[in-house]
């Protein structure tokens, strides 16, 4: 049977080859698995220590350049996605869950802004004027003004067909006699 070191690095490294860990995380990983290895193999159980969760204010937990998860302590830029793949909870389960008000927005507030800036460098809240314009235009039962549209060329009512290649018939081969 393989010693604890072996089994201790055969885990890690399958555990390492699917998640980033920086070289901290790494060693308090093989120094946990190595610590839990070592009490499977003693055959004492130890008890039950539930989940245990952070304890971070709604300051602590959402700064200017990062959020960071209340679940498991890592920050990054948003959660969504953490969230549903990590600890398969949805945004709202998470706010129920820490009492984290609607209004707060589950983004670091820098990544925010520059995605902010970078749609009205591209003229996206141009279009987004533009349609409200609109929607009001047509609730209130007025002609909506029309966007500028590049008309398309006239279509041809029938198109013409591409003609028909002759059918070649296969030549006939004399059977072989013996």
């Amino acid at each position: 049977m393989a010693s604890l070191v072996e089994l201790t690095a055969q885990i890690v490294a399958a555990h390492a080859g699917s998640a980033q860990l920086t070289s901290d995380e790494l060693m308090a990983t093989i120094e946990k698995v190595h610590a839990s290895l070592k009490v499977i193999d003693s055959g004492v159980v130890a008890p039950e220590t539930g989940d245990v969760q952070l304890k971070l204010s709604l300051k602590q937990a959402f700064k200017k350049d990062e959020v960071v998860c209340m679940v498991c302590g890592r920050g990054m830029k948003t959660l969504k996605r953490h969230l549903a793949n990590a600890h398969g909870l949805k945004p709202g389960e998470y706010r129920k869950q820490f009492d984290i008000p609607s209004s707060q927005p589950l983004v670091a507030k820098g990544y925010s802004e520059t995605r902010k800036q970078d749609a009205l460098a591209r003229g996206l809240g141009d279009n987004l004027a533009k349609a409200r314009a609109v929607r009001a235009a047509k609730k209130a039962g007025k002609a909506a003004p029309v966007p500028a549209v590049k008309e398309k060329a006239a279509v041809p009512t029938q198109k013409a067909k591409a003609p028909v290649p002759a059918v070649r018939k296969k030549a006939q081969v004399p059977a072989k006699t013996k």
